[in-house]
C-alpha cells in the first residue's frame, strides 16, 4: 500500500511542470519577477535600455553584502538587491516612470564590495551615484525617453521625500528590501515576503504596516541586521578590506576614481598584484578564522594587543510605520527596541590571532 502510495505521488511529480521564474536581468523579455517578492513587472522601454548599459551590469559583479561576504552566505548581487527595489517601486508607484528609473539607477555609485570602502580617499556613493545619471551612456538613454536626468538625481535627493530613498529615519523601499533580503540569506525570514509584502502600504513616503504583528516582524529584521553589523562576520573582514584598499590607494598606481569603478573580482585581483597587499589579501580570504574581534579596550589593554581600530560610520535603524502612525505613538515597546540599537558599540580593535 505505502509503495502504491509513493509510486502515485511520483508519477505526481513527473507530470507537474515547474515554469521558471522570468527575471530576464538583461531585458530580453519585457517581463521581470522578482524571486524574493513574487512581484511581476512589465518592463517599459527605459528600463529595458537601462539594464543594458554598463553601470547596471557592472552592478552584477558587486557583492550587497560587500567584505561580510568572505564570512557569510550573503553572496547576493547589488543588482539583485537594485531589482528588488525596483519591483517593490513599481508594486506601489506603478504609473511613476521617474521614480522607477530612479529606483533602477539608486545604485550605481556604489564601490566595489559596496560600503566596504566607503569614505577612503573621500569617496562616496551618493555623490558617485548623482554623477553617473548626468553622463553618458545613462543621460543618452533617458534623454531618448524624455526623461532628465537632473530629474533623476533630484528623485535621488532629500527633497522630495519618496518611498524610494526618504532620509526621515524612517523605514524607504530601499532599506525595506535589504532587510527582508538580508533575512532570507541568514535565515532569520520568519514571513513570506509575498504575503508580508500584502500587509504593508505607503504612508508619507514612509513603509507603513497594517498590523502590530507585521510591525514586529520588520523591527526584529532592523535590529538583526544591526546585530550583524557589529558582528565578528562583518567588522573583521571589513576593517581588513579597508586597510588593503588604503594601501593599494599609497602604494600603486592606482587613483581612487579608477577603485571607484572596480567590480569585486577587479578589486581582488588588484589586491593580488600588489606586493604590498597580496599576503594579508591571501589571509582575509583563505584564513579569515584568525581574525581576532573585540569591542572597545581600554587603553591600557589595546596597547598589548598588535592590532587597529576599527568604526562603524552608523547602525541603521530605520523604523516603520504601524497603521500610518510613528512607533512612538503607536506601539512604544517596538520604538525602544530600535531605540536601543543606538547603545550598540561602534569602535573595535581587530587583530590577526
Amino acid at each position: 500500500m505505502a509503495g502504491q502510495q509513493h509510486q502515485n505521488q511520483s508519477q505526481s511529480f513527473k507530470n507537474t511542470v515547474v515554469e521558471p521564474v522570468p527575471t530576464h536581468v538583461v531585458g530580453l523579455s519585457p517581463d521581470f519577477t522578482d524571486p524574493l517578492w513574487r512581484i511581476s513587472v512589465r518592463l517599459h522601454p527605459v528600463e529595458i535600455d537601462l539594464l543594458r548599459t554598463e553601470p547596471l551590469r557592472r552592478l552584477h559583479f558587486i557583492a550587497h553584502g560587500g567584505a561580510s561576504t568572505i564570512s557569510t552566505l550573503q553572496s547576493y548581487s547589488r543588482l539583485e538587491h537594485t531589482l528588488g527595489v525596483f519591483a517593490l517601486v513599481a508594486h506601489f508607484r506603478p504609473a511613476d516612470e521617474l521614480l522607477r528609473s530612479a529606483a533602477l539607477l539608486h545604485d550605481i555609485g556604489h564601490l566595489p564590495l559596496s560600503h566596504t570602502a566607503e569614505g577612503i580617499a573621500g569617496l562616496d556613493h551618493h555623490t558617485i551615484g548623482e554623477q553617473l545619471p548626468r553622463a553618458d551612456p545613462i543621460r543618452s538613454v533617458l534623454e531618448k525617453h524624455g526623461i532628465r536626468s537632473e530629474s533623476v538625481v533630484a528623485a535621488l535627493g532629500r527633497q522630495p521625500a519618496s518611498p524610494l530613498t526618504n532620509r526621515s529615519g524612517l523605514l524607504n523601499l530601499d532599506h525595506l528590501d535589504s532587510y527582508v533580503r538580508s533575512g532570507r540569506a541568514a535565515g532569520r525570514l520568519d514571513a513570506d515576503p509575498a504575503e508580508l509584502l500584502g500587509r504593508l502600504g505607503i504612508v508619507d513616503a514612509a513603509v507603513s504596516a497594517a498590523d502590530r504583528e507585521t510591525a514586529a516582524s520588520l523591527v526584529g529584521l532592523v535590529r538583526a541586521e544591526a546585530r550583524l553589523h557589529i558582528s565578528w562576520d562583518n567588522v573583521g573582514p571589513v576593517s581588513v578590506v579597508r586597510r588593503l584598499v588604503g594601501r593599494l590607494l599609497d602604494r600603486s598606481p592606482l587613483t581612487s576614481a579608477e577603485l571607484a569603478r572596480m567590480t569585486d573580482a577587479q578589486l581582488w585581483s588588484a589586491l593580488e598584484s600588489c606586493t604590498d597587499t597580496r599576503a594579508e589579501s591571501d589571509m582575509i580570504r583563505y584564513e579569515p578564522h584568525r581574525l581576532q574581534v573585540r569591542a572597545t579596550m581600554g587603553e591600557g589593554e589595546r596597547g598589548r594587543v598588535s592590532g587597529w581600530d576599527f568604526s562603524l560610520r552608523k547602525i541603521y535603524g530605520s523604523a516603520p510605520l504601524l497603521e500610518g502612525e510613528r512607533l512612538e505613538v503607536a506601539a512604544p515597546e517596538l520604538a525602544a527596541e530600535l531605540a536601543a540599537l543606538q547603545s550598540l558599540p561602534l569602535t573595535f580593535r581587530v587583530w590577526w590571532g
